[in-house]
């Protein structure tokens, strides 16, 4: 029997010696979770009942368990390289077959796929027609590259301090083109249909009592009017003694614009927020809602996931959202390789959402997270198992010098 004991312990430590090998093999991999062995003792069927005289027959393999725990995060330079910190999985999509992993190296495929190395594609929410993130089912996820089209500016947003002590111009008929017939006058640029961009100017003018017309001019031609015709204001803003907008705002102008885009451009001058106090004039805000197009310049991928892409027109625009997935019981989780995994039914289904929700970590683009194999437990568990298979062969090695003095009695 003793032949039997040592023979298991003989193969249970040099398996024990395969665990610490694959460990140590992969503690640069990124991603990587180490494995622990599990050991059970044996014990043969006693007829007789249970008694304290049972002798063990040896150990066994119990199970050999991944170890999910926290690796720690490098910085990289490449903002497609993602790090969980925290639990769950990256969901990977390889023409329908779903695996799960935590390597988070990625790139781009030249049909503008988020894939892996092995060119399985990172799944999470996509956009829909409409510009909106599509939160049923998880798909592949692609980058989409296309121009972002103009946006037609419809509002213009004017925040002005108004001087109360300024006094009716010298010039009485207004012109653009004398600075004698208008107070102040302020710039702002402007997108017709096309993207193209025009200078839309206001000019203001005070009666002296608290009302101030407004003019405007869109890249020098007078807005509601045509000249050789008089003049004419685009709207008056009207002030109470406190100083605040009593009426005039907000103030709708038909701005002409050519080079073939739709004219006239229908903007709204909005001045909530101006005042009229007894100070030099100021610009406060002037801000408007159009935007050429714009070509995409790079994207990256927020801790909650979403993947947000820059234009060279200084916009931003969103592109998708990568989720993640968890398990009742990760090591039930089915190693395929490649740090790769499926779920069994051991593990249970998979509970996928977005990164930073439930029992999910958050993401940092731009790092990988190391393996969580510290080598200095490793070898010296090495040593470890080395002496418990050399302790078994001398089990081994007894119970044949035992074996042969009885083959020696005579």
């Amino acid at each position: 029997m003793s032949f039997g004991t040592g023979l298991s312990g003989l193969a249970a430590a040099a398996q024990d010696l395969d665990v610490i090998g694959n460990n140590v093999a992969n503690s640069g991999t990124v991603g990587f979770k180490q494995s622990q062995i599990q050991f059970s003792d044996v014990y043969a069927n006693s007829l007789s009942g249970a008694g304290s005289s049972q002798v063990g027959i040896g150990t066994r393999v119990a199970g050999v368990a991944q170890q999910f725990t926290q690796g720690n995060i490098t910085a990289t330079s490449n903002p497609l390289d993602v790090a969980i910190n925290g639990g769950g999985f990256f969901r990977m999509d390889n023409n329908g077959t779903v695996t799960y992993t935590r390597n988070g190296q990625f790139q781009l495929n030249n049909a503008g796929y988020i894939v892996n190395a092995g060119g399985d594609k990172l799944t999470g929410y996509t956009m829909n027609g409409n510009g909106v993130l599509s939160t049923g089912a998880p798909a592949d996820l692609n980058i989409n590259t296309a121009s972002l089209p103009p946006r037609m500016t419809s509002t213009v947003n004017a925040v002005l301090t108004l001087n109360a002590m300024d006094t009716a111009p010298t010039t009485s008929t207004f012109s653009p083109n004398d600075p004698t017939s208008y107070n102040n006058a302020t710039t702002v640029s402007v997108f017709d249909s096309l993207g193209n961009s025009h200078n839309l100017q206001t000019y203001y003018v005070t009666n002296g009592a608290g009302a101030w017309k407004v003019y405007a001019t869109s890249d020098g031609v007078p807005v509601g009017y045509t000249p050789p015709a008089a003049p004419v204001a685009v709207g008056t803003l009207n002030f109470s003694t406190s100083g605040t907008i009593a009426s005039g705002s907000p103030m709708t102008l038909s701005v002409p614009v050519t080079g073939g885009a739709a004219t006239p451009l229908a903007v709204s001058l909005n001045y909530t927020g101006t005042t009229q106090y007894g100070t030099a004039f100021s610009v406060n805000s002037l801000q408007q809602n159009g935007y050429t197009s714009g070509q995409l310049s790079g994207f990256n991928i927020g801790s909650d996931g979403t993947i947000t892409g820059n234009y060279t027109n200084g916009q931003t625009g969103t592109l998708g959202q990568v989720v993640l997935a968890n398990f009742t019981d990760p090591n039930g989780l089915q190693s395929v390789g490649n740090n790769q995994w499926v779920n069994t039914a051991a593990s249970g289904t998979p509970l996928v959402g977005t990164p930073g929700s439930s029992s999910l970590g958050v993401l940092q683009s731009s790092a990988t997270e190391d393996s969580n194999v510290d080598l200095t437990t490793e070898l010296v568990d090495m040593i470890t198992a080395q002496r418990n298979y050399q302790a078994n062969a001398q089990t081994i090695k007894t119970e044949e010098t035992n074996s042969q003095t009885l083959m020696n009695l005579r």
